[in-house]
């Protein structure tokens, strides 16, 4: 085992998460990379292998077979290792945007892949980002578990840096799935889809309310920066790209309504 880099910890009766040593104040304690497979399987499937860590990547290469790797996202923290890991293990590296993929064709929406003695349903989920997907394993113990990316988190909410329409309505379709058990790509496992895709919905048509509010006080025609400065008062400049990044998407949303 590389100095420094823990065990993969089981998440659930078919995956278990492997944490990046990436921490910091947009991917929380770092980004979770998974491994899905049934405990009698000999081969892997990684999702997200994460930064370009060679201890990392070597702890992941060494947990299994790797036959294929999957991407949620297009941000770097989730994708930099991908043609490095290929490399290690010759596996494929499939994401929804070509332009991630590494010796394998983009992923399709709906598409069911098996392997690793597991179903993994590929969903659509646009919204944090144009090209983000969640992972649904419907037979992970008694509700399913679903790998959500950034889409929902283990802790707080996660940006908009797509259209806040298309994340409004992936948080909906998620929500139908019922009490999955969530596997976000930062912070810690949480047990009820459903409760926290409300929780989510709820905390954007608030976020929505505000900056009606802040463009009620400013004028129609307010700045990106001059709503952020409202609504996101609190917020650490560390992250301020990130919330203005949000009101962007909510001004855009509201002004095509």
């Amino acid at each position: 085992m590389p100095a420094n880099i823990a065990h993969p910890q089981r998440t659930s009766p078919l995956t278990r998460s492997l944490l990046a040593p990436n921490a910091g104040p947009m991917t929380l304690d770092g980004t979770n990379s998974y491994l899905i497979g049934a405990p009698a399987s000999p081969s892997v499937v990684v999702v997200d292998p994460g930064p370009l860590h060679e201890g990392h990547l070597a702890t992941l290469a060494a947990a299994g077979q790797v036959e294929l790797v999957l991407i949620t996202h297009r941000h770097a923290d989730h994708t930099a290792a991908s043609a490095r890991f290929a490399e290690l293990t010759g596996a494929p590296v499939r994401a929804l945007d070509a332009a991630y993929c590494v010796n394998g064709a983009p992923l399709i929406a709906g598409e069911l892949i098996m392997l690793a003695d597991t179903s993994i349903r590929v969903l659509a989920t646009p919204g944090h980002t144009d090209d983000s997907v969640c992972l649904h394993l419907p037979g992970d113990g008694p509700t399913g578990s679903v790998l959500t990316g950034d889409t929902v988190l283990g802790r707080g909410t996660s940006i908009i840096d797509g259209e806040l329409a298309d994340y409004l309505a992936s948080l909906e379709a998620l929500r139908d799935l019922g009490p999955a058990l969530v596997l976000p790509a930062h912070g810690p496992v949480l047990p009820d889809l459903a409760a926290i895709c409300t929780a989510y919905l709820a905390h954007r048509h608030g976020r929505l309310d505000q900056v009606r509010a802040a463009l009620a006080t400013l004028g129609s025609d307010a700045s990106v920066a001059q709503v952020t400065d409202l609504v996101y008062a609190d917020t650490d400049a560390a992250v301020r790209f990130a919330a203005e990044a949000s009101v962007r998407a909510q001004l855009v949303y509201l002004r095509t309504r």
